[in-house]
């Protein structure tokens, strides 16, 4: 896991990627931010850029690729799978299907977006602390 890399958000809402972008300013990562509207988009760069990114936030419902299926293509891409980025889902709503099919697929974590802007910044904080701690398989001191 690269912790200084850019963190990936696939969200397709504008607001939603408003507020985002708007709480990791505030909160003032260096890392950057790259926002993809589409699962497609954000599977083309991350195969073809040499980029190992910190973590991906993705929402799961998405025109064309879902989150669902980008994380089954990521998963199934051992240059990406070696990488261990953290996938992480970051959605309006919880079904429990969904839920279960995300874990199934190795998923390091789903959250439910509050709807409270202050709410949304405390878990973004807490989850990328968390990551920021975290030691990767591919760990290096």
């Amino acid at each position: 896991m690269n912790k200084g890399g850019p963190i990936i958000i696939i969200e397709d809402d504008l607001d939603d990627q408003e507020i985002l972008t708007d709480i990791f300013i505030e909160l003032d990562y260096k890392n950057e931010i790259i926002f993809f509207s589409e699962g497609e988009k954000a599977l083309e760069y991350l195969t073809s850029a040499q980029v190992e990114p910190f973590i991906i936030f993705s929402d799961i419902n998405m025109p064309k690729l879902n989150g669902m299926e980008l994380r089954e293509k990521i998963h199934q891409n051992e240059d990406l799978r070696l990488k261990s980025i953290p996938y992480l889902f970051f959605s309006t709503s919880a079904e429990q299907k969904h839920v279960v099919d995300a874990y199934s697929k190795s998923i390091q974590g789903f959250f439910v977006k509050p709807s409270d802007y202050n709410e949304i910044r405390e878990m973004i904080k807490t989850i990328v602390s968390y990551w920021e701690t975290c030691v990767s398989p591919n760990y290096v001191k």
